[in-house]
């Protein structure tokens, strides 16, 4: 058992070594007199150079956190978590004055044992929640080693935050709200099943003032660019490309007009906004598509639909169909607001509520137990990837819709909805991305596309 226990930490521990140089240590060996607590209760002691955190009831979020904020830095450390505690490491971390509480937000790195599997990605606690969910990299997910030592490696240098797990590549994230601030070990609020549970941290190693050239040369998780109509060079050389400048309509026309519409949009403050109008389907400024047609692809986009909105990205679209009234023919990842449109409870079980196949399909989280998360009066992310006739919807990390357009089920589906009459309904090769006019305020920004 000695000699097991011995390879065990010698396993997790040469990673680390050998990315060491001009690291130091973040305990002093003695006591917590470099560390601070805020929000709730939950105990933490000092053994030897092991931080540990203990999980009480009744009481918010507890972080320690370090006594002085820290800006470009590579943090290595190893954490042994008792399921089914969730924890997690802030990077950057901020406070605001809460009531009694001094309440912290911000970039946490997860320690997440649940089936799930969310080790690594990284949550912004009491601000916007998930912006790297792991199912952007299903194989990060299995990193994690339950009952075990883990051994973790944050790289937070620039705009720049990227995670490994046991040497796996997590998280990749390119964001630009704080440019420095706390490192932070949580204890989670608890029911009382798990008061006693503990969550350890050891070896933590922190090298200061790192620089690009103390990255990790690894094989990266994808990246999740959430820099405002930015793309990073990893995402170029990727072959993304902004469908949207952030200053003008280049690439877009009206879909029946052979230019961009002369009202019912406008562009302000790198947005592209269509404006409310009576609420008519396509009724104001009418429907806007790029002018460049797509097969196989990835679309990225962010979008603030206000209150009581309808509205939707459209793909395979064909403009030559539907010259009259109403909007162009197309699949849709419908952009609704579920709790004021009535449209959310018209349709066959919720198909047309907020990121569904418009009239086909119902949006609902895939392969994870939660709630479909979105925002109005807020940012918001979409995305679409259709490979080969496989179609994927994502609403704010999560897949909420997959499909196959050259299925028989999506045949059946299409043969009992609104578009049944129009012939090879979401089976043509190619057509415009369109952004839908439905009488209603809705910003986009961020619009990005690879070919695939």
């Amino acid at each position: 058992m000695r000699y097991f226990a011995l390879t065990l930490w010698c396993a997790l521990s040469l990673p680390l070594l050998a990315q060491n140089d001009g690291m130091t240590s973040l305990t002093n060996g003695k006591d917590l007199s470099n560390w601070e607590t805020y929000g709730g209760k939950a105990p933490y002691e000092l053994r030897g150079d092991t931080i540990i955190g203990t999980a009480v009831i009744n009481t918010p979020n507890t972080f320690l956190c370090t006594d002085r904020p820290y800006e470009n830095f590579v943090l290595e450390l190893e954490f042994y978590d008792e399921a089914p505690l969730n924890s997690g490491m802030m990077v950057r971390g901020q406070w605001r004055q809460q009531d009694d509480l001094r309440r912290i937000y911000g970039y946490q790195v997860e320690i997440d044992p649940s089936p799930r599997g969310y080790t690594g990605g990284i949550y912004d606690e009491a601000r916007r929640g998930w912006i790297y969910p792991l199912h952007y990299n299903d194989k990060a997910r299995t990193a994690y080693r339950h009952g075990e030592w883990n051994a973790a490696r944050i790289e937070v240098i620039g705009n720049e935050i990227r995670t490994f797990i046991n040497g796996q590549s997590a998280a990749n994230l390119i964001d630009s709200l704080d440019d420095s601030g706390l490192i932070c070990l949580q204890v989670h609020s608890i029911s009382k099943e798990l008061a006693g549970k503990q969550v350890k941290w050891r070896n933590i190693r922190i090298k200061d003032n790192a620089t690009k050239a103390d990255q990790m040369r690894a094989v990266l998780a994808p990246v999740e660019n959430m820099m405002v109509n930015h793309l990073s060079e990893a995402e170029r050389r990727q072959g993304w490309r902004m469908l949207f400048d952030g200053s003008s309509s280049d690439g877009w026309r009206g879909v029946k007009l052979d230019a961009f519409p002369s009202s019912g949009w406008e562009i302000s403050d790198g947005e592209l906004r269509v404006l409310a109008g009576n609420g008519g389907e396509s009724t104001n400024g009418g429907d806007i598509v790029t002018t460049e047609h797509f097969s196989n692809f990835e679309l990225v986009f962010e979008f603030k639909p206000t209150e009581g909105a309808n509205s939707g990205v459209k793909y395979f679209v064909n403009p030559a169909l539907n010259t009259g009234p109403g909007s162009a023919i197309g699949l849709e990842f419908q952009i609704l607001d579920d709790q004021r449109h009535p449209d959310a409870k018209a349709g066959v079980m919720g198909n047309r509520t907020m990121a569904s196949l418009y009239d086909l399909i119902p949006a609902k989280p895939v392969d994870v137990q939660r709630n479909k998360d979105f925002r109005i009066n807020d940012w918001n992310r979409g995305r679409i990837k259709v490979k080969d006739g496989k179609v994927e919807h994502w609403l704010n990390g999560y897949k909420v819709v997959e499909y196959d357009r050259f299925s028989q089920m999506f045949g059946a589906l299409v043969n009992y909805s609104k578009y049944k009459d129009w012939e090879n309904f979401g089976r043509w090769p190619a057509g415009p991305i369109l952004l839908q006019d439905h009488g209603d305020a809705v910003s986009f920004r961020s619009i990005k596309i690879r070919e695939l």
